[in-house]
């Protein structure tokens, strides 16, 4: 894939997952701008990009305000002459269950993941639509986000607000040829590390640098960050044009298209449902098969 003239913003690249789709981009090709919130950080990043040959260029700013979003964007227009485009990837976490979690708690996250990608992407679509040329914006979600997540009140509201916002970005900036993706990795992280079914595996493949067993890469769709880079670089590319408004998981050897919410089953009663009507006619119709929720527990080989 060659992104070769291209620019790029990756918020929250100064390790883990942004900065692999920040190496990913530039050894494509493109000229990078890479942002965390510590100088030192950002200039690791900075030294890890180019040294895949490409061109780079730090921002340390903290996502969320408007102010941070527009000094990235202008960043890239200032240093590298354009923007084709935004990963918006920056985070944190602040897991507790709903009992315990404070208003910080929930703000905090809400603020870095889904305010944050609402500025930088409403930025990133001015800086595009004054082009005239096109673009691309991929959102990072979660599986928790589309599946619910123990402790993760806030992180998982935010993530699925992440993908509601590129279905709706995807349709209102089709016309100007911008396209609008979210992408739900999966890979070795701090976050995964602690899984106590994938925390020797993990473990072992960072001391040793084994691949992880084959069940985690196929059946848990759980790999590298450098696995989950590929689809970056994809929905970065003019080769992903026609692709938009799609929720996109990949990690380990696996690639997956989520489906977007839809009526499951659907019954009808003449003069409508009352409450009574609906617990009597709840396990024979729409109830038959309720949805599962959260993410399912991973399943090792029996003997592993």
């Amino acid at each position: 894939m060659d992104l070769t003239g291209k620019v790029a913003v990756v918020t929250g690249s100064g390790r883990g997952l942004g900065l692999a789709y920040a190496r990913a981009l530039a050894a494509a090709g493109a000229s990078v701008v890479v942002n965390d919130v510590e100088q030192r950080v950002v200039d690791a990043a900075v030294q890890s990009v180019e040294s895949v040959g490409g061109k780079a260029f730090g921002v340390t700013a903290a996502v969320g305000a408007t102010a941070a979003a527009e000094e990235l964007i202008s960043a890239a227009v200032e240093r590298f002459g354009r923007l084709d485009v935004l990963v918006a990837n920056a985070g944190v976490l602040r897991d507790k269950v709903l009992w315990k979690m404070t208003d910080d708690d929930f703000d905090d996250v809400v603020r870095v993941h889904l305010r944050g990608t609402f500025t930088c992407a409403r930025a990133a679509a001015v800086r595009m639509r004054e082009q005239g040329e096109g673009g691309r914006i991929v959102l990072i979600g979660s599986p928790a986000g589309q599946r619910g997540n123990f402790g993760q009140t806030n992180y998982a509201a935010a993530k699925a607000g992440i993908v509601s916002m590129a279905r709706t970005w995807a349709l209102e900036l089709a016309r100007a040829r911008i396209t609008v993706n979210a992408v739900i990795p999966v890979a070795a992280t701090e976050m995964t590390r602690t899984i106590p079914a994938f925390t020797p595996a993990i473990d072992e493949a960072g001391r040793t640098g084994a691949p992880l067993p084959d069940w985690m890469r196929k059946q848990e769709g759980l790999g590298t960050v450098e696995d989950a880079a590929g689809l970056v670089v994809f929905l970065g590319s003019d080769a992903s044009a026609d692709v938009t408004g799609q929720a996109i998981g990949i990690g380990g050897d696996r690639l997956a298209l989520w489906s977007h919410p839809q009526e499951k089953k659907t019954d009808f009663r003449d003069g409508g449902w009352s409450a009574d009507e609906i617990a009597a006619a709840w396990s024979t119709g729409v109830g038959t098969r309720a949805e599962t929720f959260g993410i399912p527990a991973p399943q090792p080989p029996k003997g592993d």
